[in-house]
């Protein structure tokens, strides 16, 4: 079975049908941070900030976990190129039975550690109590936040990315109505923000189960686990974690350094990465289409089509991240007061979220091109590179933390080191891998045939 992939006008339909369902699932998730922001921020300074560390922690752990959906969604849209809807399906299946797995080992691991982990962090006592409470919490919800990852992936790669938006648009509304009942209703406060997203997460973890049931009796495919299918998932998925430790690492430094800078600083910091997740996220919608078109024509042993998409995706990426960009810029003055009243946090924001807003079609590239080579299965390159990356930020963020700058001044600075500094190293060898052929791996992933052109 050969599938083409058509040029120019035809493949840009091929890229918007897939990249603009998922802009609106992928949106939702920082979604959840978003909104938890918003509503603590209004409790004020150390729940706001106390988040800025919970978050930052949890979010490295589930990133960490994020190969779930990026080695699901080539794997099963190669198998969908190679005419196998049943092993493509079957495939999926590998993951969601790895992500249980992970789920609770990691959930456990979560709560028994979380107040080691916050305190690794050295915040005032009246935050770290607020970041110990929100992050036990939240541990509970761990395991269905994998299956929903495993999920996604699995649909993806069946080349449908319409389901997880309307699961995850119904998630946030259902954690919108949660966090406000329970933060304010019932007085609960950060454990309220934290109570309400995981009963929303466990929620959207159910319909995805029920959703991946049906495809596998619709293509007569098993549900059980298969030894060799989830050691080749983890072994597939081990270069993408290392990736993945790379990047999150880096998120990890940045908060650090926000919190050497002062409380005041830590809490701007968390609004201005919470506005980043949420461009990167918004980004990555075309990384998810690249990822599923371009495994789908590798399958197909289908090489122009694999360049075609490369091509208008990064046209796409940083026209959208120009857009948004200036948005950003345009609105630096007023989008802190969303968040929070506090003036000694919004007087901060302007300059780091003018720096943020003219790196936004940086990032661009940065996401698509890492989306294509995710898609191509070329997990070794991205996470050799990754460690390569994070060599280059952490002297940045040295200098800026021995400038001695804070205040405005200062987050700007960091912002700036992250913004351009590290995403332009990503940018850099990202694109050199690209410009090449060694990541074009024809045939279904783990098919004898399976060749390099």
């Amino acid at each position: 079975m050969t599938i083409k992939i058509p040029l120019r006008r035809p493949v840009d339909r091929e890229i918007l049908r897939l990249a603009v369902p998922a802009l609106g699932a992928l949106i939702a998730e920082p979604l959840f941070l978003l909104a938890d922001s918003v509503m603590v921020g209004h409790l004020g300074e150390a729940p706001l900030a106390g988040l800025g560390i919970a978050g930052a922690i949890l979010q490295s752990i589930i990133g960490l976990m994020v190969f779930l959906a990026y080695s699901t969604t080539p794997a099963v849209a190669r198998w969908v190129g190679a005419g196998d809807r049943r092993t493509a399906v079957s495939v999926g299946f590998d993951g969601l039975w790895l992500a249980v797995g992970l789920g609770v080992i990691l959930a456990t691991l979560g709560w028994v550690t979380a107040p080691a982990l916050v305190n690794a962090f050295g915040a005032e006592p009246a935050v770290t109590r607020q970041a110990v409470i929100y992050l036990g919490i939240s541990m509970a919800g761990l395991p269905a936040m994998l299956l929903v990852f495993a999920a996604t992936g699995l649909l993806r790669g069946l080349q449908d990315t319409r389901t997880p938006l309307y699961v995850a648009g119904l998630g946030f509304a259902v954690n919108i109505v949660l966090n406000l009942w329970l933060i304010y209703g019932l007085g609960w406060g950060i454990a309220g923000s934290a109570v309400g997203t995981v009963l929303a997460q466990w929620g959207m973890a159910a319909v995805y189960l029920v959703i991946a049931g049906r495809h596998a009796r619709s293509a007569g495919s098993p549900i059980r686990p298969h030894r060799a299918g989830l050691v080749r998932g983890a072994a597939s998925g081990g270069w993408l974690f290392l990736r993945t430790v790379s990047l999150r690492a880096a998120m990890l430094l940045a908060v650090f350094a926000a919190t050497s800078l002062g409380s005041s600083e830590l809490a701007a910091f968390q609004v201005a990465m919470t506005l980043f997740a949420t461009l990167a996220f918004a980004l990555d919608a075309l990384a998810i289409a690249a990822q599923a078109l371009i495994g789908r024509a590798l399958g197909a042993r289908d090489v122009p089509s694999v360049r075609a998409v490369l091509r208008r995706c990064l046209e796409w990426g940083i026209g959208f991240g120009a857009v948004l960009g200036l948005a950003v810029v345009a609105t630096s003055g007023v989008l802190g007061s969303v968040f929070t009243y506090d003036t000694a946090i919004t007087s901060l924001l302007p300059p780091a979220l003018i720096v943020l807003g003219l790196s936004v079609p940086l990032g661009a590239v940065v996401f698509v091109l890492d989306g294509v080579l995710i898609g191509a299965g070329d997990a070794r390159y991205l996470a050799l590179t990754g460690m390569v990356n994070l060599a280059v930020f952490v002297p940045l963020v040295a200098l800026v933390l021995g400038l001695g700058a804070s205040g405005a001044f200062g987050l700007a600075l960091l912002m700036a080191a992250f913004s351009f500094g590290y995403l332009g190293a990503r940018a850099l060898t990202l694109g050199l891998r690209a410009a090449g052929s060694s990541w074009l791996v024809l045939g279904g992933l783990g098919q004898g045939g399976a060749s390099r052109r």
